[in-house]
C-alpha cells in the first residue's frame, strides 16, 4: 500500500526535467467526504472523534453504494489522490475518475490514514471522483488532491545483474536485452497453453497481423498429482518451438498439491479451498511427509526445466504467483511461510539443479512478501480491471516498484485487458512487458478460432500492437548474440 509518501519518480514524458532533491507536493484542494455525493447505503456520521470537517462518510456495504467528489483541477498535469480512510481490518475499494477505472485502494488501520492513488492525469476543470464498495465496510474521511513528483528519467536504469550469478550465456542476453528496453519499449505478451500454433497466438495474428513477443506457459499440467489423475502437457516442447522461432518464454506454475491434501476437485488443487494442506507446518518441520512431497514435485518440474536447460532456453521464471491473495495454497499460510518456501525452492532449484537458464520473476503482490532481492530478478504483478480498461495502471506500477529499494524491473505478468501503450508513456508506466492471461481474455471458443472483443476491443487491439513503443516477436533481436551488459561480464 502506498501510505502518502512522495517519491522520487516520474513519467517519460518529464524527461530532461530536472526534479528537486525533495520535492514538495502543492495541495491543490481538499473535499470532505460528508460534502460529497453520497449513493446506495453511504450516509454521513460523526460518531468517532478523529474526522476533519462536520462528519465522515460511512455504510459502504452493497454493490453501488459509493462516495463521489467533485473536484475542480486549474492546470492538466498528474496528481496524487489521497484519501483518508478506516477499517477495522484490511479491505479494498474501487477508485473511478469519470467512471473511468483507476484501481483500489488499501485501508487496513482502524485510525484514518492515507491511502494514496499516485500520479493520475487529471485536464483542468471538473472531474468525479468515486469511492465505491469493493470490499466496502470502511469510513471515509476527506480526499486531499495534490501535485505528484516528477519522475526522474534515470528510474528505468535498472541492473540486468542476475541472482543468479551462474546464468547461461543466452540467460544473460535475453536480460541484457529486457534492461536496454526497459522505459523505452514494452514488450507484447499472450499466454497460451498450446503455444505460438494455440488459439490465442492465431487470433491476434489475424486481427493485428502481429505475433507476441513474449509466449505465456504453465507447467501445472506436469504437478505429480495431476499427472496421476491422466494430465499430459506439451508446454516444454512449445517453449522450445517458440525460443527457436526466436521468441521470449515465460513460465508459471498452477503448483496442484499432493494428492494427499486434495479435498476437492483434483484439477482445482492449486487452490487453497480445495486443499488441507498447511504450508506453515511444512515449513516448520510438523509435517515432514508434506515437505517431502513438496520436495518430490518440484523435482518433477525441476526435469522439464533441465530440458529446457539443455535446449538453451532462458526462461523467465515465475513461480508462487499471486501468493498475498490467500487463494491459491501456498499464499494461504501468510508471508513467512511463503517466503521460506521461496527459497526453499530458489536453492534447490539452483543449487542443487544447477538452473542457470531461469530469470525470477517474484509475484508475490505485496511488499510485505517480498523474499529479498538476492532471489529476484523482476518484480512481476498480475491485474484484471474489467472489461475494456485501458488505463496504464499506473498505481499500482510504482507501488510496485517500491516493494524494494534495488532498482528492478517490474512488468505485467499477467493482465486481462491490454492497456494503451500512449497512456502508459505518458503517465511513466513502462511496464517491461505485458502478458494476457488466455482463454476468455482473447479467445472463448475451443473450437472456433475467432477473437473475443470482451476485454480488450478489436481495434484497440491492432491499434495497441501497432503502437511504435511495443515490440512483437518480428522485431526481436537475435537473443542468441545479443550484446551481453557489462555488469554481467
Amino acid at each position: 500500500m502506498l501510505t502518502g509518501c512522495v517519491r522520487n519518480t516520474g513519467s517519460v514524458t518529464d524527461a530532461g526535467s530536472e526534479p528537486d532533491q525533495a520535492y514538495v507536493p502543492e495541495i491543490v484542494g481538499t473535499y470532505e467526504a460528508e460534502d460529497a455525493k453520497l449513493s446506495g447505503n453511504v450516509t454521513s456520521e460523526s460518531g468517532r472523534t478523529d474526522y476533519s470537517g462536520t462528519g465522515y462518510a460511512t455504510g459502504f456495504q452493497n454493490d453501488g453504494d459509493s462516495c463521489t467528489f467533485s473536484v475542480t483541477i486549474d492546470e492538466e498535469g498528474f496528481y496524487d489522490l489521497n484519501f483518508l480512510t478506516a477499517s477495522s481490518d484490511y479491505k479494498e475499494n474501487y477508485i473511478t475518475v469519470d467512471d473511468e477505472s483507476l484501481g483500489t485502494i488499501v485501508t487496513d488501520q482502524k485510525d484514518f490514514n492515507d491511502s494514496v492513488i499516485s500520479r493520475v492525469y487529471l485536464t483542468a476543470g471538473s472531474h468525479e471522483v468515486a469511492v465505491s464498495k469493493y470490499w466496502g465496510y470502511i469510513d471515509l474521511d476527506q480526499l486531499i488532491v495534490q501535485t505528484s513528483e516528477p519522475i526522474d528519467p534515470s528510474f528505468y536504469d535498472v541492473s540486468a545483474e542476475l541472482v543468479n550469478p551462474n546464468a547461461t550465456e543466452n540467460t544473460k542476453r535475453l536480460m541484457s536485452y529486457l534492461a536496454d528496453n526497459y522505459g523505452t519499449n514494452i514488450l507484447s505478451g499472450q499466454y497460451s497453453q498450446d503455444g505460438m500454433n494455440g488459439r490465442e497466438f492465431a487470433v491476434i495474428k489475424k486481427e493485428t497481423g502481429k505475433t507476441p513477443a513474449v509466449l505465456g506457459l504453465d507447467l501445472i499440467e506436469y504437478s505429480p498429482s495431476r499427472v496421476a489423475n491422466g494430465s499430459k502437457s506439451m508446454a516444454t516442447q512449445a517453449a522450445i518451438g517458440y525460443w527457436k522461432q526466436g521468441g521470449i518464454v515465460t513460465f508459471c506454475w498452477h503448483w496442484n498439491a499432493p494428492e494427499k491434501y486434495l479435498t476437492g476437485n483434483w484439477y482445482s488443487g492449486f487452490y487453497n479451498d480445495s486443499t488441507n494442506i498447511d504450508l506453515a507446518k511444512i515449513m516448520n518441520g510438523e509435517d515432514p511427509e508434506g515437505y517431502d512431497l513438496l520436495m518430490e514435485d518440484i523435482d518433477a518440474i525441476a526435469q522439464q526445466l533441465l530440458i529446457l536447460q539443455d535446449e538453451g532456453v532462458p526462461i523467465l521464471w515465475r513461480p508462487l504467483h499471486e501468493a498475498s491473495g490467500g487463494w491459491f495454497w501456498w499464499g494461504a499460510s501468510g508471508p513467512e511461510a511463503y517466503k521460506q518456501l521461496y527459497i526453499l525452492l530458489y536453492d534447490k532449484l539452483t543449487n542443487e539443479y544447477g538452473l542457470n537458464n531461469l530469470i525470477w520473476v517474484w509475484n508475490g503482490q505485496d511488499a510485505e512478501w517480498y523474499p529479498g532481492d538476492e532471489y529476484v530478478d523482476i518484480i512481476g504483478e498480475d491485474i484484471y480491471p474489467g472489461e475494456h480498461v485501458y488505463t496504464s495502471q499506473v498505481n499500482k506500477y510504482l507501488e510496485a516498484a517500491d516493494y524494494t529499494s534495488a532498482k528492478k524491473m517490474v512488468v505485467l505478468s499477467e493482465n486481462g485487458c491490454v492497456f494503451d501503450p500512449e497512456l502508459a508513456k505518458r503517465d511513466g508506466a513502462m511496464w517491461g512487458f505485458w502478458c494476457t492471461w488466455g482463454s476468455e481474455f482473447v479467445a472463448k471458443d475451443v473450437m472456433v478460432y475467432t477473437y473475443s472483443d470482451q476485454y480488450t476491443e478489436t481495434d484497440k487491439l491492432k491499434e495497441f500492437y501497432e503502437n511504435e513503443i511495443v515490440i512483437t516477436q518480428d522485431e526481436l533481436p537475435d537473443l542468441t548474440s545479443y550484446p551481453i551488459r557489462e555488469e554481467l561480464q
